[in-house]
């Protein structure tokens, strides 16, 4: 997720606004509660699911329940995640029971900092699952399990060396060529886009060569399908994390905007990959979830995930799922790549959306917005809290609330009132933070 910026001074939730909200409210206790949500999604296509940080336990668990039911319910094809293709593939891989050992294995090979996201127990639950319910299943439909973001230039690039040197030989001089052009920077990325920025060579042409040698090559039908599938992304994904880093280093939206619209163009491939009747789940944060043309996103030129697929694929049906909680517990890092910890979530600003529907009554709810009909105080932009993998709760005051339309930039929302931080596989030994005691527990 970005880094938000707080725009707008905290309204107060007066008893109007909760009033018109509640008429949207319903209790959210148990699996059978998210009953309208199902109704809501019906014969939709896509189905995405947020998060208002990336290290909450009942996030997880709740976006589980609800893909669970989509699964068995109404036939979706597999879960897309914010995270990367290479590392999601393997536990694709063990999940389709095409490799052994368990879970817990595989997810504990995710190196790639912040490792919690994905390597916690919360998805070891959801894996095992997946595994057994595709147990008996055809091939065909078996439910995957997939990887939509950028980063893994590095990781991505020696899997398509690697099924090149096996398919064919003689396209292996594209690969070696990018390899050569980013040698200079060792597996730096990040040092590769500072060089960009003084030196006007760039190696933007040897990934672009390298995607059109994979793709000029024929399309196996049958067990080879998928692996020729898997290889092409790994090529789009070398291209676009070159556009991507190199766009991060001159500031400004476009290198958001990059890694969002990598993020559609790899749904729509995963889509058209599982057939005319494929059913796709996301999950992400709700900064890219949630439309960001009802955000203070939009005044900055940014667009998301949410936003593109609604305006790609509104006839097939796209339901758009946010989250958000009033207070609690997170893991997260107090500055990048720095070790995980759990931190406490303060009380949500007064004014903000957590705060209206906490005061509303200090329950779990689940909101079902329609698309006509929500009262004009509900659409006001109101903040709306965000909490990245960098996170600082002394000074929420100064970022972490998205101004946000929900009824628009959601179709449907649930709110925890309560929430713990999940549970990483490999937490490092580092003490628990704490909030000053001067910090307006109320902010």
């Amino acid at each position: 997720m970005r880094r938000n910026r707080f725009h707008i001074a905290g309204q107060q939730a007066d008893p109007e606004v909760i009033e018109a909200a509640r008429a949207f409210s319903a209790p959210l206790q148990e699996p059978d509660d998210l009953d309208p949500l199902m109704d809501r999604i019906g014969a939709s296509r896509y189905a995405l699911l947020g998060e208002a940080s990336h290290g909450t336990h009942e996030y997880y668990t709740w976006r589980a329940k609800i893909s669970k039911r989509l699964i068995l319910e109404k036939g979706f094809s597999f879960i897309a995640v914010e995270g990367d293709w290479p590392d999601c593939h393997r536990l694709n891989q063990y999940i389709k029971g095409r490799a052994g050992g368990s879970a817990r294995e595989v997810l504990h090979a995710f190196e790639r900092w912040p490792t919690w996201m994905w390597a916690n127990e919360e998805i070891v639950d959801l894996a095992e699952w997946l595994r057994r319910h595709n147990k008996g299943v055809p091939e065909e439909k078996k439910v995957g399990f997939y990887g939509l973001d950028v980063y893994s230039l590095w990781d991505s690039m020696y899997e398509v060396m690697g099924y090149l040197h096996k398919k064919d030989p003689s396209a292996v001089a594209a690969a070696r060529r990018a390899f050569q052009c980013f040698e200079p920077y060792g597996e730096d990325v990040q040092e590769y886009a500072r060089a960009t920025v003084w030196v006007p060579t760039t190696c933007e042409d040897e990934v672009i060569d390298l995607l059109h040698e994979m793709r000029k090559l024929p399309q196996p039908e049958g067990e080879g399908r998928e692996a020729h599938f898997v290889a092409e992304q790994n090529a789009l994904v070398v291209k676009n994390a070159e556009a991507y880093y190199r766009a991060m280093v001159r500031g400004g939206p476009d290198s958001w905007n990059v890694r969002d619209q990598h993020m559609a163009e790899t749904l729509d491939r995963l889509m058209q990959f599982h057939g005319h009747a494929a059913k796709g789940i996301v999950w992400e944060h709700n900064t890219h979830i949630g439309d960001a043309r009802y955000t203070d996103m939009a005044d900055d030129g940014m667009v998301n995930i949410g936003q593109l697929v609604r305006e790609r694929h509104a006839k097939e049906g796209v339901v758009l799922i946010g989250f958000g909680s009033h207070r609690g517990s997170v893991i997260a890092g107090q500055e990048w790549e720095a070790p995980m910890e759990r931190m406490p979530v303060p009380l949500a600003r007064a004014g903000s959306w957590e705060d209206v529907l906490h005061q509303m009554s200090p329950s779990n709810k689940l909101l079902i917005f329609p698309a006509t009909g929500v009262a004009k105080m509900l659409m006001e932009r109101r903040g709306h809290r965000a909490i990245g993998v960098v996170y600082h709760p002394e000074y929420e005051q100064y970022g972490n609330y998205v101004p946000t339309i929900l009824p628009k930039r959601y179709d449907a929302f649930l709110y925890i009132d309560e929430t713990e931080a999940l549970r990483p596989l490999h937490m490092q030994p580092v003490e628990e933070h704490e909030v000053p005691e001067t910090y307006p527990s109320g902010m």
